[in-house]
């Protein structure tokens, strides 16, 4: 769809698209709205036979045995998270920014309440058919203007329509969706005041089907996405660049003129270009007469991502059902027998009395509520038999509980899950036949857990893609570490690496700040998502198996305490941890051992070399003052050689040569001093030679 269209015809291809999405989903729509219906509003009655029964006062039990299969399914999804992990892909990128956007992304989780996104998709899956996650922006303050990257909830899947031309497992490929919420005109009016067609009779709304109505307007988000093409370029440095930039962008212009960017070129000496899809994506909301906004997208993905439920397709079309679809026939039936043996039962104490004629002329009122109250006796005429009561046929009874047990059998081999699966005690003795009956429950449902990861990664994909365009300028923002520790970390400008065990910044060899910039908008990250326990759940299952091999092998005790109590929720843990931890052998904590009689050598060497430093620097010291005092005598006595005229040269030449005497003298001090340092030296190659070298 070009920029250039009329709002009117935009208005008129989204609606055609509209009606193309929902045409498309209508039997997965209903398929939802009728498993819900029956598990969660426990409409689980036909109709018809549900009236006829009320009329005739005849019970219509419900005994739901869906509920527990679908909760078991999606409390086990909640216990077993699926995380996000990011990981560099190119050059420009690194692992260390790979951690930032990891914490950032838990941050994220965490400040949007992901868990209960994640939670609520998976429930509607699970018990519908499908479910969805959205990915929003928001200031992160009232008094910013920073945006914040948002996961959201969809309460009501049913309010989503997605792309019907989608094939593949997540919305990667998805071109158009809508997100519909019906307002009443009231709360239209004052929602959107400026819309121009408030006025419900006018022509605007003429073929506007669903979109207007007497509950009120469908106001609709309209997401597109639509193709465009861009030529890129390389540098003889490597860099790739859009071929437009080049031209738009004054920077990269004067860089171009001034020969800073030059092309790379082929063997033809053709600059070295090629054509790349793109992605665009609109945000549009609209009714059904007019656009009423519209806003370009910073990614390149529709923000919606699904999680699907038991998928099949059939002549070109997606079909979705619940896990619970297959089994409404076998609950009917549970129902149906549960409640006739109900009534059978009920029955039996107003099974009559049968005697002769006269027999209960004798207190007629006690005979009259015989079936219904508990009387201490009853009198019969005389001369006439006892009364007896019909034989109640239990074997109806009977039957029909045998029935509603085949009814149960069903559900459980339909939805694949067991009675071991839900806690109950079943036909399996032994702790390993109960773990495999439980491990075939969750192979059978596992792919609503796998869905849900796929979701969740794509929802991650959407994150990474628009990390570079929301947190594009210098700011801190706070990261979260897998062990649920935050800091805040200063991005898109100079800050010190920080070390990730200690959280304290890394030193270089001189005990300075090692500084790095951790920019977000370069390189290219991919992600990948692991299902299993949480961390706090991890440190525990790490804890208890520490404690087992502790219990088989008393002598690790010593060597991994500080990692067994570090692990355990105390208050003072880590203290205690860090106590233990320097108790520890030098072996384990990588010091070399020294006997000690070589350690003795060690020190008595260190003190000699330590008495002949303090000598020798002794020595320099007054070499160093004799040196400074014979030069200044001999500039005196020079001084004072040239000022006397009378002075002969046979005196001068006797003063020179007792001055170079005392020079002499004072440089055999100096020889003196480096026979010092050789001995110094030797003593401590001895030393040496007596202390092992490890290895």
């Amino acid at each position: 769809m070009a920029k250039t269209d009329s709002k009117d015809d935009i208005l008129a291809a989204g609606k055609k698209a509209f009606t193309l999405c929902e045409d498309r989903a209508s039997d997965n729509r209903q398929a939802y709205k009728d498993d819900i219906l029956f598990v969660r509003a426990r409409e689980q009655w036909p109709e018809a036979i549900r009236k006829q029964r009320e009329a005739e006062q005849r019970p219509c039990l419900t005994i739901d045995k869906l509920g527990p299969v679908i909760r078991q399914v999606v409390n086990d999804s909640r216990q077993n998270k699926p995380s996000i992990k990011v990981h560099p892909v190119d050059s420009n990128s690194d692992p260390e920014t790979a951690e930032i956007i990891n914490g950032l992304i838990r941050n994220i989780e965490y400040t949007s309440n992901a868990d209960v996104a994640y939670d609520t998709a998976v429930e509607c899956a699970v018990g519908g058919g499908f479910g969805y996650i959205r990915v929003g922006l928001d200031y992160a303050y009232d008094d910013t203007f920073d945006l914040d990257i948002r996961i959201e909830r969809v309460a009501n899947p049913l309010s989503v329509y997605p792309d019907p031309h989608s094939t593949a497992a997540d919305s990667s490929d998805w071109n158009d969706a809508f997100v519909v919420d019906r307002l009443s005109r009231e709360a239209f009016k004052e929602q959107y005041p400026r819309a121009t067609a408030t006025d419900w009779d006018s022509d605007a709304w003429n073929d506007s089907g669903d979109w207007l109505d007497s509950d009120g307007v469908m106001v609709a988000e309209w997401w597109h996405r639509e193709t465009y093409d861009k030529t890129i370029v390389k540098t003889t440095a490597g860099q790739i660049y859009d071929e437009k930039d080049l031209t738009d962008d004054p920077d990269l212009a004067f860089g171009v003129e001034a020969g800073l960017l030059v092309l790379a070129t082929d063997k033809l000496g053709q600059p070295i270009r090629r054509v790349v899809k793109c992605y665009r994506v609109i945000q549009r909301i609209m009714t059904g007469a007019e656009i009423l906004s519209e806003r370009e997208w910073p990614g390149q993905y529709i923000p919606i991502a699904p999680v699907y439920g038991d998928e099949f397709w059939i002549d070109g079309k997606r079909y979705l059902r619940s896990l619970i679809n297959g089994a409404k026939d076998a609950q009917q039936m549970q129902n149906f027998w549960r409640t006739a043996g109900t009534e059978l039962v009920a029955l039996a104490p107003r099974v009559p009395y049968i005697g002769e004629e006269g027999a209960f002329d004798v207190s007629p009122e006690k005979w009259s509520t015989a079936n219904t109250k508990s009387h201490p006796f009853l009198e019969y005429a005389q001369g006439t038999q006892a009364p007896k009561r019909q034989p109640l046929d239990s074997g109806v009874a009977a039957g029909s509980m045998q029935e509603a047990l085949n009814a149960s059998d069903d559900i459980k081999a339909i939805t694949g899950i067991y009675d071991a699966s839900l806690g109950a005690r079943s036909n399996e003795t032994s702790g390993r036949a109960i773990i495999a009956r439980q491990r075939q429950g969750d192979n059978s449902t596992f792919h609503f857990i796998d869905n849900l990861a796929r979701a969740i990664r794509h929802t991650g994909r959407i994150i990474i893609d628009l990390i570079p365009h929301v947190y594009d300028a210098p700011r801190i923002v706070r990261v979260i570490g897998e062990d649920g520790s935050h800091h805040p970390q200063p991005v898109n400008q100079q800050a010190p690496l920080i070390d990730r065990e200690t959280g304290a910044p890394k030193q270089d060899e001189q005990g300075q700040a090692i500084m790095a910039i951790h920019d977000l908008t370069v390189g290219k990250y991919d992600l990948t998502v692991s299902t299993g326990p949480n961390y706090q759940t991890m440190r525990q299952e790490t804890a208890e198996q520490m404690m087992q091999l502790i219990q088989a092998y008393p002598d690790a005790a010593p060597l991994i305490g500080d990692i067994l109590v570090k692990s355990l929720d105390w208050q003072g843990a880590d203290e205690i941890a860090e106590r233990l931890k320097k108790m520890l052998p030098a072996q384990i904590k990588g010091e070399q051992h020294i006997p000690p009689e070589i350690q003795q050598a060690i020190e008595q060497g260190k003190q000699i070399i330590d008495q002949l430093t303090a000598e020798i620097e002794k020595l320099k010291a007054g070499g160093q003052a004799a040196m400074a005092k014979i030069e200044a005598d001999k500039q005196a006595k020079a001084a004072q050689l040239a000022s006397d005229q009378e002075m002969t040269m046979a005196e001068i030449a006797s003063r020179e040569a007792i001055a170079q005497a005392e020079i002499d003298s004072r440089e055999r001090i100096a020889v003196a001093t480096a026979e010092a340092n050789a001995r110094q030296r030797v003593i401590a190659a001895g030393v040496a030679a007596n202390t092992p070298q490890p290895g």
